[in-house]
């Protein structure tokens, strides 16, 4: 796998089964009582094997992220601090989009981000970031349902707008509909208040 990753470092399949063998390995490394924390402090058992393995998959990922093609381990490392420390989450976001052509990376971190409840920060990273003629239309999704969460209606309506230029219409018309649908239903809300 490491040999696959040294070749594509967006390699999901092979990062991610790497990931999972490093995590079960450190994991069943830990869980022991730790003399020098007070116990009243001391995580469980559970909690010290996860982050365990948090952390020798954030060593993999910055190991494989260090390769400058590497986009998916970026991602990864966003999503694993972006807990503790959003905007350094958000800056390995936008490197990751800087070095992915397609836009996964992008459609990635903002997924992350709408998910933790930071639309905001995931339309400064989208409207900065999003070549509508380049990246995969996901992104121009991810980017209208972002503005819908943080009740920008004007603006989600200029990224649906935005999608009409994608290359790829078969795609964005199945798109196009949910999220005019999606777009209404929040008009529909806002009227109501």
């Amino acid at each position: 796998m490491r040999a696959q990753l040294a070749d594509d470092p967006n390699n999901i399949e092979a990062f991610c089964a790497l990931a999972e063998i490093v995590r079960r390995h450190a994991a069943e490394g830990h869980g022991e009582h730790d003399p020098l924390r007070d116990t009243e402090d001391e995580p469980t058992a559970a909690e010290l094997r996860s982050q365990a393995a948090d952390l020798a998959v954030w060593a993999l990922a910055e190991e494989i992220g260090g390769n400058p093609r590497g986009w998916y381990p970026l991602v990864e490392l966003g999503r694993l601090s972006l807990a503790e420390d959003p905007e350094g989450a958000v800056r390995r976001f936008k490197t990751a989009a800087e070095r992915d052509p397609e836009g996964r990376a992008l459609a990635e971190g903002l997924a992350i981000l709408r998910g933790a409840g930071m639309p905001v920060e995931a339309l400064g990273l989208g409207v900065g970031h999003w070549r509508v003629r380049e990246h995969t239309p996901e992104v121009g999704q991810h980017l209208v349902r972002a503005a819908l969460e943080a009740d920008r209606i004007f603006e989600a309506k200029q990224h649906l707008r935005a999608l009409g230029m994608h290359p790829d219409q078969e795609a964005v018309a199945g798109m196009r509909r949910e999220l005019e649908q999606e777009i209404a239903a929040s008009e529909k809300r806002a009227a109501g208040h």
